[in-house]
């Protein structure tokens, strides 16, 4: 399934959504307040020949690699300019990003300049997670990283790639703070995010979070209402952002090896045979959950991360690929045919229901390695039962979410009907 098939599919179907924004803190809210009477975007530049020269200024690097990036990191500083409306607060948080992401290119390039060597690293049958968002794959994920045949690039190591982490220093590296304090400052911006997705520098982190210095990346529109660059994405060939990802994990890996990387994003279902163009020998993983509570989930979660940068009013319609249920069908229905097809073969792919992974984690996960193919020891199992005690359900909060009328939900549930009933989705509503 291609980007553009998700586009052309959903033309004209934006949806309103009945999404409320929660109250800020007052810190936040007093930023953004003094932000009003100032002129900001003077103040906290986003102009693309600044922002390079600082991030080179900052690593002492000048090589950014070959040029693909270049188009996505324009028409993503134009549609912040024109459409995200940030405010202070917002504006500070971009900066910092985009900063981030442009000195993470500069420390690949000069990792690969300095030792041609690392080019030759393998990434050898790695697992891959992907599934709805709000589905599960989290919690998945972060199960399976329990297990030490896996190597899972963590927030910290992706946000901080040069130097190449090593393995002597792998959980002491003076990074691991100042990337803790980053990515909690989501949850002090917006409180509410807390309780639905858990933050933190050792904590495994998506493939979008790391192609963003590609600028070709969901987790662009996925933070910002930016219409114009969603429109543009969708119509985009990924592979370079598949296989700059793939670049990034070699120079991870190459100090401290991995057996088989453990890979996770909601957006490789969308994009499967993409994937495994760039990672012809993965095992993919999907999780399947009821799309109608799933959907739902994502709502929410879109609007805080859009409310934690602008006061912009949320607009479903700037999420398409996501929001709609005609296009979220669209969506699961290619999948069904990429696997009836044989364009993705159901060797290399691998199925857990969330509703299973709830009640009985070990029995879904016992079953999951057996269709991988993988031994699923003592060690992992123990290690799996103490995640599960350390988290549970509700740890951060119970995610709260508004959902449909009868007769809204009863015409969602018959296009998700092929979907469910291929892969036996029960229904949560």
């Amino acid at each position: 399934m291609t980007n553009s098939t998700v586009t052309n599919s959903t033309a004209n179907k934006s949806t309103a959504t009945k999404w409320t924004p929660p109250e800020r803190p007052e810190w936040v809210a007093q930023v953004i307040d003094e932000g009003r009477h100032m002129d900001i975007k003077s103040l906290v530049p986003l102009e693309a020949d600044e922002l390079m020269a600082t991030a080179r200024q900052n690593t002492g690097f000048d090589d950014f690699g070959s040029d693909e990036w270049l188009e996505g990191f324009h028409v993503f500083l134009k549609a912040l300019d024109e459409e995200a409306d940030l405010h202070l607060q917002g504006r500070l948080m971009t900066r910092s990003d985009i900063l981030r992401w442009l000195e993470a290119r500069l420390g690949i390039e000069a990792a690969y300049a300095q030792h041609p060597e690392i080019e030759d690293e393998v990434i050898d049958s790695p697992v891959i997670v992907t599934g709805l968002p709000r589905s599960g794959t989290s919690i998945l994920f972060e199960l399976l990283a329990q297990d030490k045949q896996f190597g899972s690039p963590r927030h910290w190591e992706i946000m901080f790639p040069y130097p190449p982490p090593e393995a002597a220093s792998y959980e002491t590296d003076d990074r691991i703070e100042r990337c803790e304090h980053l990515v909690t400052q989501w949850s002090r911006v917006a409180p509410s995010y807390a309780s639905m997705h858990e933050m933190g520098a050792n904590i495994p982190n998506e493939c979008i979070v790391a192609m963003s210095c590609t600028f070709l990346s969901e987790n662009l529109p996925g933070q910002y209402q930016i219409p114009s660059y969603n429109a543009w994405y969708y119509q985009q060939n990924l592979d370079y952002a598949y296989a700059y990802y793939k670049r990034m994990l070699k120079v991870l890996q190459w100090k401290n090896p991995r057996q088989h990387w453990l890979l996770k994003a909601p957006t490789h279902l969308g994009n499967l045979e993409v994937l495994l163009r760039n990672f012809p020998d993965a095992r993919v993983v999907i999780s399947h959950r009821d799309p109608l509570v799933a959907q739902a989930s994502v709502t929410s979660l879109l609007g805080t991360l859009y409310w934690m940068r602008s006061s912009q009013a949320f607009d479903a319609g700037a999420f398409e690929s996501l929001m709609t249920p005609e296009a979220g069908a669209d969506r699961l229905n290619a999948v069904v045919e990429l696997l009836e097809s044989g364009a993705v073969p159901k060797d290399r792919v691998s199925h857990v229901l969330y509703s299973q992974l709830v009640e009985q984690p070990l029995v879904a996960l016992e079953t999951l390695y057996q269709t991988m193919g993988l031994p699923f020891d003592d060690n992992s199992r123990e290690a799996m039962k103490h995640y599960l005690a350390q988290k549970p359900q509700g740890k951060f909060g119970k995610h709260r979410y508004q959902s449909d009328d009868a007769q809204e939900r009863d015409r969602k549930r018959a296009l998700f009907q092929r979907y469910q009933d291929y892969f036996g989705v029960p229904d949560e509503t």
